[in-house]
């Protein structure tokens, strides 16, 4: 399993990179261009669609370094293993918002298919299908977290403490718990 969330991890970057320099490539020629009173006229297109794309399989990424907003204002004051059983009830909900949206979000694809975008010449559902992976991939790390809270529920350890130690051996970084390592 670790080797999978490696290579998910992996692509995922790799592809939001790829597309982020690409749509800032694009935006910089078409700044250019547009001082030469000569448009690129598909190049706002394929901006907000690469834009688009790098959102969706960005919340992945939120979600694996448990980055994503959560009011903790009342779960803070339980102990640990309390704590983990609210995150698995909180993930447990984005599973399902997540699968609502996946339902939903094909269907959008298979109707939109036939669509194409005006200056890239390219069919509408591959902007919806950046909705489906983002979804799906959001649905595997909020599994991951949930799996993580139930180690912590026999553990104590704290939940971000845990996702840090995941994330640094997932990247293959050496991991430092805060406190320990001599920067006092």
């Amino acid at each position: 399993m670790k080797k999978f969330f490696k290579i998910v991890n992996k692509t995922e970057e790799g592809l939001i990179v790829a597309m982020f320099a690409v749509m800032v490539g694009i935006i910089f020629i078409q700044v250019i261009m547009r001082k030469l009173n000569n448009s690129l006229y598909w190049s706002e297109e394929l901006g907000k669609f690469l834009f688009v794309w790098i959102s969706w399989l960005g919340i992945s990424i939120g979600e694996k370094r448990g980055e994503h907003i959560k009011i903790t204002i009342l779960t803070d004051k339980f102990s640990p293993k309390v704590q983990h059983i609210f995150n698995i009830i909180s993930e447990l909900v984005v599973i399902a918002i997540c699968a609502v949206t996946v339902f939903y979000a094909i269907q959008l694809v298979g109707s939109q298919w036939g669509t194409r975008y005006a200056g890239i010449k390219i069919s509408v559902g591959w902007g919806y299908l950046s909705v489906v992976l983002g979804c799906l991939f959001m649905i595997l790390r909020s599994l991951g977290l949930c799996w993580v809270s139930l180690k912590g529920i026999k553990t104590g350890e704290h939940l971000s403490d845990m996702i840090a130690e995941r994330n640094a051996l997932e990247d293959g970084i050496p991991y430092e718990p805060e406190g320990e390592g001599g920067d006092a």
